[in-house]
């Protein structure tokens, strides 16, 4: 099967969580979305420079550049940490909080380290994201584009819990849980997290895109 649309993102966990969500639309039930639904690596794209000061910025522009190099609807989110005594930082540098290369753990580590001495009543944070999707036309230009918005508010506990999910997953505890976003099955996570919530405000116009 041709892709009918690439996800913006080289983060093997995103792709699996945006697959999982679009596998519950039943107008895409016949639809293999395995093959159907690539990420930027596998369609042979550049990496995107995120050079815009807000998460809804670079969410278009890799979402733009994507669909423009491979003239496929592209489908691109934003999103990261936005902890309430840093003044919403890490926020849109919360993939290289630690450094421009940084891995997961190194981000994590660092942000645990900088709040070690931060009650608990003042550790409030959300996962925010926001998701675009850019459809083409011929000539690589955009004709249609929606952007969403999703937020997850919770608690950043001391140590990192839980194996599951990617980033600051085994670090937030999502408010009204007592696990934190990295003890939670995908569906239990897709139902409530930021970017369950952005995209799943987004898959009506995707599942148009895949359906058409």
């Amino acid at each position: 099967m041709t892709p009918k649309i690439v996800l913006a993102t080289r983060n093997p966990g995103k792709l699996r969580e945006f697959r999982a969500l679009l596998g519950s639309s039943p107008e895409l039930r016949d639809l293999d979305l395995e093959t159907a639904v690539i990420d930027a690596a596998t369609a042979g794209c550049a990496e995107v420079p995120e050079t815009g000061l807000t998460f809804e910025e670079n969410s278009l522009i890799k979402a733009r550049a994507v669909a423009a190099e491979t003239g496929l609807p592209a489908v691109a989110d934003d999103s990261g940490l936005a902890v309430d005594v840093l003044g919403g930082a890490p926020g849109i540098f919360s993939a290289r909080w630690a450094g421009a290369r940084a891995s997961d753990e190194a981000n994590l580590s660092l942000l645990l380290e900088q709040l070690a001495d931060i009650a608990p009543a003042h550790r409030g944070a959300a996962f925010v994201c926001v998701a675009s999707l850019v459809i083409p036309d011929a000539d690589g230009r955009s004709i249609h584009e929606a952007t969403t918005t999703g937020r997850l508010q919770g608690t950043l506990l001391r140590e990192p819990q839980g194996l599951g999910g990617f980033g600051y997953d085994p670090i937030l505890q999502p408010v009204g849980e007592t696990r934190s976003t990295a003890e939670l099955s995908m569906q239990e996570k897709n139902a409530i997290s930021h970017r369950g919530q952005a995209f799943a405000a987004l898959r009506g116009h995707v599942v148009e895109a895949l359906a058409t």
